[in-house]
């Protein structure tokens, strides 16, 4: 993952809702929600539901598929371990010991 694509995903997670969504779809696992779910969950309308969805899609963290008049999404699991290895890249001022937990625990 480069600066740009860190900005962006991080750009979508720093909204309150759009936090909310991404955490309830890393939750649902690989079967996901259609927006219809999310947004009863949430208690949010499903139009504004989409253009938080359709933010956390542009960022590369959800992923969808139609499933006939509906719409499924689900956490894009290999972005969100780029992400989190991009912030970890650097970390800790050269005593990778303290930051190797963490990596080892992506890399599986």
């Amino acid at each position: 993952m480069d600066v740009i694509a860190a900005t962006e995903a991080l750009s979508a997670l720093s909204h309150e809702t759009r936090l909310w969504v991404f955490r309830l779809l890393v939750q649902a696992g690989p079967d996901g929600m259609t927006a219809g779910e999310i947004a009863e969950t949430l208690s949010s309308l499903q139009n504004t539901m989409s253009s938080h969805l359709k933010l956390l899609l542009q960022a590369g963290l959800v992923k969808s598929r139609r499933e006939g008049r509906h719409v499924r999404y689900q956490a894009d699991y290999e972005a969100i371990k780029g992400l989190v290895l991009f912030l970890i890249e650097d970390c800790c001022q050269g005593k990778a010991e303290v930051c190797r937990p963490v990596a080892e625990s992506l890399a599986v």
